[in-house]
């Protein structure tokens, strides 16, 4: 009985009922140093001044303010749905929150007309994704770039009436974009109809000269540069423009009967572990030349002879592969490998290992897939477009304030989902004092987050220069 007693006390613990308040309160709190974040860095107004064709007259939403929510949009990952930028409209704390005038938010029918109006200018969304590389790049400086060219299915297989949507080569209708990607960053990108393949027409061949010729004028002249590409990309049209601009290209190859006959007659065969110590291969060299090619080039072919310590039966399972490159044969790229110190990358074993960095290359897709949506919401083929450039340029940014803001707290390893349940989706309070306003956070996650330190580091990064 005394127990009973004891726990009807306990009774005015309980929430009895849930009343609604007018009080200024968020649960997008981390949403507020992203925003300082993209200001501090200039983006916003870099953006501004390249799309301010874009505003016709006085009315409506200005430009600026519309690139500002759109990349938090992104950012927020809430909902993929336009009509969430009518929900955001009525929330009295999103505008504060980003720091918008609140007769500037825009409703779901203004971003409509937005991207109606868009012009197809990929050329501007390719000059920014480029922007934001150089400008990771200079501020990392890396003695060797390593860029990766592959290819993304956009599934849009359930999506009525979307111009472009066609099918791809993993039996979905959907987009079939091109991207090029330094470890999570997109360097650029070209965005295409589901059924052109993944080296369709001079799309690639034109993103590499580009890159290249940006890169050694805006960073440094004689560093090194190596492309990893798969079995996609093998087209001796490539090579030789790789050849050309003295570029490294690590690609794989197609398992012709030559290559297969070479591979049989060699007598030097050698051992490869995984990272991980689960796999084993063995791998030979030589050179190896096919009908149209002009001259023959270096060919590692690599067997997987052990996987999670279990032997693989040769010809059970098609795991041989080939890998075509142009390092270490003695051409201009050698001496500028041997200039940054990079002589290992001449070693069969070590081409091996960079080449299963595509895995990482993989990963980008992944991350870009995690931190957007595959669906994209327009009929017309350039709104889609222009829309998943602004999902790269956003994605982007995310990568690096992960890395610029928030790497104390939140591993910059993890994906978008990981780090909007653990920073963005926080509750706060923003109140007005002294003519200020002010954002409040419960004590526990002030303390758990570092929100003070984070907010300084947002207000004070690298700028990204015109």
């Amino acid at each position: 009985m005394s127990q009973d007693r004891k726990n009807t006390r306990k009774k005015d613990l309980y929430i009895s009922s849930i009343q609604p308040t007018n009080d200024c309160i968020t649960n997008r709190a981390g949403l507020l140093l992203f925003a300082s974040y993209l200001r501090s860095t200039q983006l916003i107004l870099i953006m501004g001044i390249m799309f301010s064709f874009m505003r016709k007259n006085k009315k409506g939403v200005p430009v600026v303010d519309m690139l500002v929510q759109l990349l938090c949009f992104f950012m927020d990952g809430t909902s993929p749905h336009l009509t969430s930028f009518d929900e955001l409209k009525k929330d009295n704390s999103y505008a504060p929150l980003i720091g918008c005038n609140p007769e500037y938010l825009a409703s779901s029918h203004a971003v409509k007309r937005f991207f109606g109006a868009f012009p197809y200018q990929d050329v501007l969304f390719r000059h920014l994704l480029q922007k934001i590389f150089l400008w990771r790049l200079k501020i990392n400086q890396p003695a060797v770039i390593e860029l990766g060219i592959d290819s993304m299915v956009l599934n849009n297989d359930d999506a009525l009436q979307r111009e472009g949507v066609e099918p791809t080569y993993k039996k979905v209708k959907g987009f079939h974009p091109v991207q090029m990607n330094w470890g999570r960053y997109f360097v650029d990108a070209v965005f295409r109809v589901g059924s052109d393949h993944s080296n369709h027409g001079h799309t690639v061949g034109k993103m590499i000269c580009a890159i290249v010729a940006k890169i050694r004028k805006e960073y440094k002249a004689d560093v090194p540069i190596i492309i990893r590409m798969d079995s996609g990309f093998y087209d001796q049209k490539l090579f030789k423009i790789c050849e050309f601009l003295n570029v490294g290209y690590i690609v794989g190859g197609r398992l012709y009967n030559n290559v297969k006959k070479a591979a049989k007659e060699s007598k030097s065969w050698f051992k490869f572990k995984s990272s991980n110590n689960k796999e084993i291969w063995e791998y030979t060299e030589f050179m190896c030349k096919q009908k149209k090619w002009d001259i023959p080039r270096r060919t590692i072919y690599s067997r997987l002879i052990l996987r999670d310590r279990q032997f693989v039966i040769p010809g059970l399972i098609n795991t041989d592969c080939s890998i075509i490159t142009n390092i270490g044969i003695g051409g201009e790229i050698d001496n500028l490998l041997r200039q940054a110190g990079a002589e290992n990358l001449f070693l069969a074993h070590d081409i091996l290992g960079n080449y299963h960095k595509r895995g990482n290359d993989e990963l980008a897709n992944r991350a870009i897939k995690d931190f957007g949506e595959e669906k994209l919401p327009f009929k017309n083929f350039y709104s889609n477009a222009a829309w998943y450039f602004f999902m790269l340029i956003s994605n982007n940014m995310f990568e690096s304030f992960k890395t610029d803001v928030s790497p104390s707290v939140i591993a910059t390893t993890v994906y978008a989902t990981t780090f909007r349940r653990r920073l963005i989706d926080t509750a706060a309070k923003i109140v007005r004092y002294g003519r200020k306003l002010i954002m409040k956070v419960p004590v526990a996650c002030f303390h758990r987050l570092k929100f003070d330190l984070l907010f300084e580091r947002s207000s004070n990064v690298a700028v990204m220069l015109c």
